[in-house]
């Protein structure tokens, strides 16, 4: 039997003194594929801060992998995200530095010391997302889908448990939004588990996975039907 990756009790998520989610119960096995769901403001963006611990969690309990959320020591939180790869929807890439340094850098901030072995292993995660040529380049030479793979190989670089993704097309066109997301397939069917926030309903259909809608304080999870 599969052990839950991520794992809420009763849990209740406020920001700024104000409760977000409350009664938060959701379990994410090993291997899923998990949307988040809900309106702009219900919740979605607190919850993924809480899983990478940048939102205390202040009420009950939650689980990732071997990490406390409730009791996580903020020395224990760079391991935790060492287990993570977060991707987010304005790619967040350094904007004065060349891809290859972008990326060492994260490998450099996680505990990688030697140079042969950093650019290896660049090479290998640009390589497997089809960008062998953009390690000298820098974002604004980079197309908006270019720019999200690479933060897709950024957050794949110390291969991480869980990916965890907000609003990953949100700001790319739709056709290109299909390429990002048939790259979270192609890992998803390599065994990789993925928590993403969309408002894209079209995706959701496309891509079936696990739903987990936030409406009115509350998270729950949708149950879809299977279209033969």
């Amino acid at each position: 039997m599969k052990l839950p990756l991520v794992q809420f009790k009763n849990a209740t998520i406020i920001q700024n003194k104000q409760t977000i989610l409350n009664d938060v119960n959701i379990e994410v096995q090993q291997g899923d594929f998990v949307f988040l769901i809900g309106k702009t403001g219900t919740g979605k963006s607190s919850l993924i801060k809480t899983l990478y611990a940048d939102l205390p969690l202040q009420q009950g309990t939650a689980k990732i992998s071997d990490f406390n959320l409730s009791k996580i020591k903020q020395k224990d939180i760079p391991f935790l995200r060492r287990k993570l790869g977060v991707v987010f929807q304005d790619f967040k890439l350094l904007p004065d530095r060349s891809v290859f340094d972008n990326l060492s850098f994260v490998l450099k901030a996680t505990g990688w010391r030697d140079k042969e072995e950093i650019k290896d292993r660049i090479e290998e995660v640009l390589s497997s997302l089809g960008l062998e040529g953009v390690l000298k380049k820098y974002s604004f030479e980079l197309s908006g889908g270019e720019q999200q793979r690479v933060a897709i190989a950024r957050a794949l670089l110390n291969d991480p448990e869980l990916i965890i993704a907000d609003e990953p097309t949100g700001n790319l066109d739709p056709q290109t939004s299909l390429e990002i997301m048939e790259v979270f397939r192609s890992l998803h069917q390599k065994g990789m588990t993925i928590i993403m926030a969309t408002h894209d309903y079209n995706m959701i259909v496309k891509f079936p996975g696990k739903i987990f809608r936030c409406d009115a304080g509350k998270i729950y999870e949708v149950v879809q039907k299977n279209e033969a």
